[in-house]
C-alpha cells in the first residue's frame, strides 16, 4: 500500500512525500525510526473516486529491473556512493512505482540499512533471488559486477520466457477473432438466411440443419450460457489464486501434449540458471535451492524444490533430494550427481541451463511451425463448412426456379 505523509525533521523543517508499506502502522514505524515527527499520513486512494484505489494497475516489468540493474552497475563502477545511486535513479526512472520504491530504498540506506535489506522490503519488485544476489555482492565487495550479472541473467531469462509466450499470442488472437466472428454469424446472419430457406419449403441438407440448430441454441440460450461462463470464470479465478488451485492448474499445464514438455523445459532451464548464478556468487546450496523455488513460477516445481531443500538440510545430496516421480528427468539428476562427485556442480548446472534453453528455443520454433498450418486448416474447415451449409440450399432453390 502507498501512503502520503507530512513530517517534521529533527531541524524543524516540514516536508511531505510518499512511502510504500504493507500497513499504516509499518509506514509510521518506518518514518519514526528515521527521527521524523509525523503530522499527517493517509493511504493513497482512500477518499478518491468512489473510494477506489487504482494502484492495482501499476506494476514494474522485468524490463524495468534489467535497465535498473545495468544503471546501478554503471554508477557503482564510476565509484558513486550507494545512497547517491538510488537517489539519482529514483528521480530518473519513468516508472512511478519503481521510483517510489527506490526513494524508500535510499531512505533506508541513509538510515543505516544495507542495500539487500532495503531491497528486501519490496518483494513485489525485487525477488528473493535478486536480494540474495545483492547480499552476496555486498559480502564479496563486487556490487557493480553483481548488478551487471543480474541484468544479463534476467535479460536472458526474460527473453526465453517471452519467446515462448509470444509464439502463442498470434494463434490465440486469431482463434479468438474466429470464434467471435462465428458467433456473430450464428446470431445475426444465419437466422435471416434460415428464415428464407425454411419459407422456400424445400428439404434442407443435413449440414444446413445442423447450422440452423446451432444458431437457434445461441439465440435461445446464449444469454444463459454467457452468464454461466462469467460466473464460472469468476469462481475459476478465485480458485486459481488459492494454493491448491494454483497447484492443480500447474499440474494440468504439464500434462498438455507437447505444450507440457515445453513448460517443463522452461522450468528446468530457470531452475538450473538460477542455481548456477547463486552458487557462482558463493551462496550455499540449500539457500540456492530454496530461492530457486520462489522464482520458478510453478507450484509443482516450487513444492518439489522446497522438499529437496529440506532433504539437503538433513544431509542428502542435491541429486538424491531431487529424485521424484518424473518432473525432473533422470538424466538431469545423474548429471548433477556427476557434478557433485567431481566438485563441478556449478559448471554442470550452467551446462544444463544452456542445454534446456536451446531445447526451449527449438521447441518454440517447431511449435510455431506446427500451429500455423494446423490453424489454417481448422479455420478453413470452419469457414468452409458454414459457407457450404448456407450456399447449398440457396443453390438448390435457384436451380429449381
Amino acid at each position: 500500500m502507498l501512503f502520503k505523509y507530512k513530517i517534521v525533521d529533527k531541524e524543524g523543517k516540514e516536508s511531505e512525500g510518499r512511502i510504500d508499506a504493507i500497513s499504516e502502522d509499518v509506514a509510521i514505524s518506518s518514518l519514526q525510526s528515521r527521527g521524523f515527527v509525523i503530522s499527517y499520513i493517509q493511504e493513497i486512494g482512500k477518499g478518491g473516486l468512489l473510494g477506489l484505489n487504482f494502484s492495482f494497475f501499476e506494476r514494474v516489468s522485468n524490463k524495468d529491473i534489467v535497465i535498473l540493474s545495468k544503471q546501478i552497475s554503471s554508477l557503482f563502477g564510476a565509484q558513486v556512493s550507494a545512497l547517491r545511486v538510488f537517489r539519482l535513479l529514483s528521480d530518473e526512472t519513468e516508472n512511478a512505482v519503481l521510483g517510489r520504491a527506490l526513494k524508500q530504498v535510499s531512505d533506508d540506506i541513509q538510515g543505516g540499512n544495507s542495500i539487500s535489506v532495503s531491497l528486501s522490503k519490496h518483494p513485489k519488485i525485487f525477488s528473493e533471488f535478486y536480494v540474495n544476489m545483492v547480499k552476496s555482492g555486498e559480502e564479496s565487495g563486487n556490487l557493480n559486477e553483481t548488478f551487471l550479472y543480474l541484468a544479463e541473467h534476467l535479460d536472458k531469462s526474460f527473453e526465453l520466457m517471452s519467446k515462448a509466450k509470444n509464439a502463442l499470442i498470434y494463434p490465440i488472437f486469431v482463434i479468438i477473432v474466429f470464434i467471435v466472428v462465428m458467433i456473430l454469424m450464428f446470431v445475426m446472419v444465419v437466422p435471416k438466411i434460415s428464415a428464407i430457406l425454411i419459407d422456400a419449403g424445400q428439404e434442407l441438407p443435413f449440414l444446413t440443419k445442423v447450422v440452423i440448430n446451432i444458431s437457434d441454441l445461441f439465440l435461445t440460450y446464449g444469454v444463459f450460457v454467457l452468464i454461466i461462463l462469467v460466473i464460472g470464470g469468476f469462481f475459476f479465478f478465485r480458485f486459481a489464486r488459492t494454493k491448491s488451485g494454483r497447484l492443480s492448474i500447474d499440474k494440468f499445464k504439464l500434462t498438455i501434449p507437447y505444450i507440457g514438455k515445453l513448460y517443463k523445459k522452461m522450468y528446468l532451464a530457470r531452475i538450473c540458471g538460477n542455481m548456477n548464478t547463486m552458487l557462482a556468487s558463493g551462496i550455499t546450496v540449500v539457500k540456492a535451492v530454496e530461492t530457486a523455488s520462489t522464482v520458478v513460477d510453478s507450484a509443482v516445481y516450487e513444492e518439489l524444490l522446497v522438499s529437496a531443500a529440506e532433504s539437503i538440510k538433513t544431509g542428502s545430496s542435491v541429486s538424491n533430494a531431487m529424485v521424484n516421480d518424473g518432473e525432473i528427468p533422470n538424466i538431469m539428476i545423474q548429471v548433477i550427481k556427476i557434478g557433485e562427485e567431481t566438485g563441478g556442480l556449478n559448471e554442470i548446472l550452467e551446462t544444463l541451463s544452456k542445454f534446456y534453453e536451446r531445447e526451449v528455443s527449438g521447441a518454440v520454433d517447431m511449435l510455431v511451425g506446427m500451429i500455423e498450418p494446423a490453424m489454417i486448416v481448422l479455420l478453413g474447415i470452419g469457414v468452409g463448412g458454414l459457407l457450404a451449409a448456407i450456399l447449398m440450399p440457396i443453390y438448390n432453390i435457384s436451380s429449381a426456379i
